[in-house]
């Protein structure tokens, strides 16, 4: 028999335990029983081949006709295609790999009978027939006298789908967990019978079997209540330990001063704070003022007054979007190649733009202030346009970072390998990438990129007779952090693109030129770096002020140490903390302000003398803030008078380490803020931050006004009615109205725009503007329509598109194509049809073409879906909120589990696997209730020994000191 705690040699054998323990860090019985499947596969009812539809998962019956291996063009890689039928049709089965390795060519020869389960795809071969296939599917070979047996157990099957990782087969992990369970050895179950009885729940052995083989989905449902439950159990057992343990120790007050560096640097502000921001710098600066430690947790921060123009792109998950077109909430992604939020758009009217020409080819436009990461001469720092002008007129030298490959996809579909794709493309070498395959994820960028260059490289370059092409060979390659520079080559009507991947060269800024007055903007990002990613896949910082609460402390005679979780972030704070301030960070140097403080950075890798004088300078008081890694918390690391520790997401530390930061501020507690990048709600805030009180800066942007939200709904016919009047009164104003709809309608089946449109069945067709055009112009007589949709021709959507920005159209139906590209302050109305189809996304972004000037906005979401089923609680929930921060949580809710838990630990995997938080706030609540009343009665659980065993199993020290956050 096996415990919890028993090497996984013992149970399985050296060679498979090393295995598991290599690829996935299981090392003892405990470790693989917490190795959940991450989904379960049901192969469902057997599918005639002739009723296969593309994208359909499906199993299916059917005898091996043919088997046939080749190997890849330009790859060495290797496909083994096997041809079934079941006498309906025939179905290619493809296994891509190397040559010999794949168990199919020894069990699947012709006349073998089998089920296969998959999702189907077509593809177009050279013949021009389109065929259907299975890519990789999951098979097995019966006999034939018990076909409709097997085929009937092998459909009803359960199959748990486990996190796996390469070399290892997902069949050894379940394999091995059934040789676990069959000898395993559970002592008495940690959680206290009564609490069990009470909220319904089974036992542990019980959940383990549940959660591994299930035997049915009620069984599954029963195991998972139980594991999550003892995962948020355990959490909030730990936190409320700790908050008991927290209540007794002091802190210093550092009350708001007059006349100090923070008032100097709150006079220099470049724009006014708003009223969401002044309210939450006073949530702050009273709570410093307390005799005991703060506790906060801090969502959002105060965008600056650094801009670019509306037309500049910015890039996020879903490839590069227009800056004009950018919301609060937004997602985008960092040079790091992160995802982080939008916390604030603010619009800064008419400047003066610049053009910064690199050494690629590339450009990117700004305003004068304008802030950027640059390097040079082993210097890096973050500079504004103004000053990068007048050092290029001095000869100087500035280099852009590269950014390293991010993860996008644009949900489209790409059924084409993406490596024969780029060998097409590239022997071709007059046709353009599709855009699906440009905003892929990196794997498949990196491939396509691969099969490009290896057939169309010469000497010099990727050749192309194609501009676009050659362009579309650069943008994969800076996209995956390399260099690439495009040109005409010598040869008339060919283009070279040469490719830097491996050793990319950095951008070197060749010039800075004046470009002249734009209406541009600025965005602030939740990510503690402040960096983006812009035209020319160029890194680009934005500007935010986190620094009120560190200025306020050090006027009131203590330190702030600002903690980052690597190196590159800590400069990256330390650059622009810097920046910001100016003369007021440079204490005892000459040009210093009179009340200017001094910054110092601290990293492990600091040459002696550069670290000395940073130590020098936090022991001494001498900086006033000191930004650093983990370093800073080291023995050797002493501070005059630490206040204050800032602390972003994505930082760690534990109890030892807070131990050390109670002995830098004499025995007390520093007040602590931690900064998030993630909208998120309280119970979720409670829970992984500990009881951290949280504040949300959610304001309207400037310049933005009111939008009201409607739903429209098929149960009340004079509502629509109304709608179509409420159209007329505004174009009788002189107002304009945007009318979208899920799809063209030009034909049956057109979708539109590379947009996904929910379709249920037994549900109508979603309705298409061109289909609503001829009844518009009955309804909406006398007004001037335009339409506008993604397959129109470039120079006629131009057209549209001046038209109604010069207000010489009064409605402008269209499809999706709105979502971006569009900023018509003119225009007041929005009407969405079968907004039912639409994401939460789409929708807050489509809603936001409206209201962007000073006249307020109308969002009408017209829809048939009936009152209590999920479409309409979704909009109806839009319609309630214009709040990013909710919506974003709905948008979770809608499109996936939320992984905030599972992302956030330190070390070692996560213990805490089957927790969502969007989903399960209830389990979150009630066990907080449970751990509170058990913790109160028994702090140290002396009287629950098998509980506090699986406390320190699956939450170590690191783990409880990152939930608590100091």
């Amino acid at each position: 028999m096996a415990n919890l705690d028993e090497p996984l040699r013992k149970v399985l054998g050296d060679k498979t335990a090393k295995v598991l323990e290599k690829g996935l860090d299981l090392a003892t019985v405990g470790d693989l029983l917490h190795h959940y499947p991450r989904r379960y596969a049901h192969r469902g009812e057997l599918t005639p081949l002739s009723g296969l539809a593309d994208g359909e998962h499906v199993t299916v019956m059917a005898e091996v006709v043919k088997v046939q291996g080749r190997t890849l063009t330009r790859n060495p890689g290797y496909v083994l295609e096997i041809t079934v039928t079941d006498g309906t049709g025939q179905l290619k089965l493809s296994f891509f790999g190397r040559k010999g390795s794949y168990r199919p060519e020894k069990e699947l020869a012709p006349g073998t009978r089998g089920l296969f389960a998959g999702k189907i795809s077509t593809y177009v071969p050279r013949s021009g027939n389109v065929q259907r296939q299975l890519n990789h599917p999951q098979y097995k070979v019966v006999a034939e006298k018990s076909a409709e047996q097997a085929a009937q157990e092998w459909a009803d099957e359960i199959i748990p789908i486990y996190p796996s990782t390469k070399g290892l087969a997902i069949e050894t992990i379940g394999t091995s967990v059934g040789m676990v369970l069959d000898q395993l050895d559970l002592p008495a179950d940690p959680m206290p019978e009564a609490l069990l009885r009470r909220r319904h729940l089974i036992g542990l052995r019980e959940a383990y079997e549940g959660i591994h083989r299930p035997k049915s989905w009620d069984e599954l449902g029963r195991a998972k209540a139980r594991l999550k439950w003892d995962e948020a159990f355990v959490v909030q057992t730990a936190l409320a330990q700790r908050r008991l343990a927290a209540a007794a120790l002091p802190a210093t007050p550092r009350p708001p001063s007059f006349g100090g560096v923070l008032a100097e640097f709150d006079a220099r502000l470049p724009f006014e704070l708003t009223k969401g921001q002044r309210e939450v710098g006073d949530e702050i600066a009273a709570d410093l003022a307390l005799e005991h430690p703060m506790h906060r947790l801090l969502q959002g921060d105060v965008g600056a007054g650094k801009a670019q123009p509306l037309d500049a792109e910015v890039l996020t998950p879903r490839g590069f979007r227009r800056m004009g077109d950018i919301s609060r909430g937004d997602e985008v992604i960092t040079p790091g190649g992160e995802v982080t939020v939008v916390t604030g758009v603010f619009p800064q009217g008419e400047r003066d733009v610049y053009r910064l020409v690199f050494s690629d080819g590339t450009s990117v436009e700004c305003d004068d202030e304008h802030l950027w990461a640059v390097e040079g001469d082993g210097d890096s720092r973050v500079v504004a346009t103004r000053e990068l002008r007048c050092d290029l007129l001095a000869k100087g030298e500035w280099y852009v970072p590269r950014i390293e490959a991010p993860e996008l996809d644009s949900l489209q579909d790409r059924p084409d390998d993406p490596y024969e794709l780029g060998v097409r493309l590239g022997e071709a070498g007059r046709e353009g990438v599709p855009p699906g395959y440009l905003v892929a994820p990196v794997k498949e960028r990196r491939a396509l990129l691969r099969g490009l260059l290896d057939a169309g490289s010469t000497a010099g370059g990727f050749v192309s007779a194609s501009e676009q092409l050659a362009e579309d060979v650069a943008w994969l390659a800076r996209s995956l952090g390399g260099f690439a520079r495009c040109r005409p080559a010598s040869k008339a009507g060919y283009w070279t693109t040469a490719v830097a991947l491996e050793k990319a060269e950095r951008k070197r800024i060749e010039a800075i030129e004046y470009v002249g007055r734009e209406h541009v903007q600025c965005i602030s990002v939740a990510h503690p770096g402040r960096l983006y990613v812009t035209d020319g896949w160029t890194p680009t910082h934005n500007t935010v002020v986190a620094l009120r609460a560190m200025l306020q402390v050090v006027d009131g005679g203590g330190q702030a140490a600002l903690l980052a979780p690597t190196e590159v972030l800590a400069q990256q704070h330390y650059r622009s903390i810097t920046a910001m301030l100016g003369d007021l960070g440079q204490a005892g140097q000459i040009g210093g302000a009179e009340h200017a403080t001094r910054v110092a950075l601290l990293t492990g890798s600091q040459g002696a003398k550069t670290r000395k004088a940073a130590l020098l300078d936090a022991a001494s008081g001498g900086a006033g803030i000191v930004v650093g890694t983990h370093a800073l918390l080291q023995e050797s690391v002493q501070f005059a008078d630490l206040g204050l520790v800032v602390v972003d997401e994505q930082h760690r530390f534990g109890v030892e380490q807070r131990d050390a930061l109670r002995e830098k501020t004499g025995g007390g507690r520093p007040h602590v803020l931690v900064m998030t990048a993630t909208p998120i709600p309280r119970t979720v805030a409670m829970t992984v931050f500990g009881d951290l009180e949280t504040s949300v800066l959610g304001q309207l942007p400037a310049g933005r006004s009111e939008i009201k939200t409607h739903v429209v709904p098929p149960e009340r016919p004079a509502f629509l009615a109304r709608t179509w009047e409420r159209i007329r009164e505004e174009a009788a104003q002189g107002r304009q109205i945007y009318i979208v709809c899920p799809r063209i309608g030009e034909q049956e089946g057109d979708e539109g725009d590379g947009q996904p449109v929910e379709q249920e069945p037994d549900r109508r067709s979603p309705l298409g503007i061109m289909e609503l055009l001829p009844r518009l112009e009955e309804l909406l007589a006398g007004l001037r329509i335009g339409v506008l949709h993604g397959k129109l021709h470039p120079d006629e959507k131009d057209a549209v598109m001046r038209r109604f920005t010069d207000g010489d159209l009064d409605v402008l139906l269209a499809t999706t194509v709105i979502e971006v590209g569009v900023d018509v302050p003119n225009a007041t109305v929005m009407v969405i049809m079968d907004a039912d189809r639409f994401g939460v996304s789409q929708l807050h972004q489509l809603r936001g073409r409206v209201g962007r000037g000073s006249l307020h906005g109308l969002c009408l979401l017209v829809t048939d879906a009936e009152p209590g089923s999920k479409a309409r609680e979704r909009l109806d929930a839009v319609a309630s909120t214009t709040d990013g921060f909710r919506l974003s949580r709905l948008d979770l809710e809608q499109r996936r589990e939320g992984d905030v838990l599972g992302a956030a630990q330190a070390g070692r995997a996560s213990s805490l696997r089957l927790l969502t938080l969007q989903k399960d706030e209830d389990v979150i609540r009630d066990a907080r209730e449970e751990a509170t009343a058990l913790v109160e009665a028994d702090p140290e659980l002396k009287e629950h020994p098998g509980l506090a065993a699986v406390l320190d199993t699956l939450l170590d020290e690191d783990r409880a000191g990152f939930l608590e956050k100091g």
